[in-house]
């Protein structure tokens, strides 16, 4: 009797969809984590009022240019470490996570005032790497969104293909880290077409994650 046997090719292709298939399935156990520490469905939050802006506030692991005028040797292109701070020719370490552009500004022309005389520093944020939402579970691909602009729930599972058709689109969840306490919110597609539960499409936040069961 002839054994079939696998070409190379295939099997590297197996082997490589055993570890996509891992990396899906760790995202999903951490999911699971997140709902067992979950609260209760809660309302939905209330909104900032239409048309107002919030400062930008600089995060983990965002990419910042810092430019001080004549200066070109101050000026650099650094990453927000994991802890939080970047470093600056002259002054080494600055925290920059949880200060807005303009505060760190302030930060490090102090700080460099030491050294030369009314710098004038420029801060630009290069790449808003830690303004992100995760969505995962039944929709088109499980990854990150950046948020780029306001975006809504519904706006995020589009940007990530869609739901499936096995999602259970009537108990969407969106999970929410508030005062070390994770808050778990609703949202029910069908409701919100038929016009119902029309705050339930929440504006996401950094940091959110919105979990599509099936």
């Amino acid at each position: 009797m002839m054994r079939a046997s696998l070409s190379p090719d295939f099997v590297s292709r197996e082997r490589m969809g055993r570890r996509g298939g891992a990396g899906v399935l760790l995202l999903l156990f951490c999911v699971v984590g997140l709902f067992a520490c979950a609260r209760p469905s809660a309302p939905p939050p209330v909104e900032e009022k239409a048309g107002k802006r919030v400062p930008y506030v600089v995060g983990i692991p965002d990419v910042l240019r810092i430019s001080v005028w004549r200066n070109p040797e101050l000026s650099v292109d650094v990453p927000v470490r994991n802890d939080g701070k970047i470093s600056v020719p002259l002054i080494d370490d600055v925290q920059a996570e949880g200060l807005t552009p303009a505060e760190l500004k302030e930060v490090i022309a102090e700080q460099l005032s030491e050294y030369i005389s009314t710098p004038d520093v420029t801060v630009i944020v290069l790449q808003a790497n830690s303004h992100m939402v995760t969505i995962v579970g039944a929709v088109g691909r499980s990854g990150t969104v950046p948020l780029t602009r306001e975006m809504r729930v519904l706006d995020a599972i589009a940007a990530v293909g869609g739901f499936t058709p096995w999602a259970n689109t009537s108990n969407v969840r969106i999970l929410r880290k508030e005062s070390d306490e994770i808050h778990s919110y609703r949202f029910n597609y069908g409701a919100y077409v038929a016009g119902k539960a029309q705050s339930s499409n929440m504006l996401l936040e950094p940091g959110d994650t919105v979990v599509v069961p099936d």
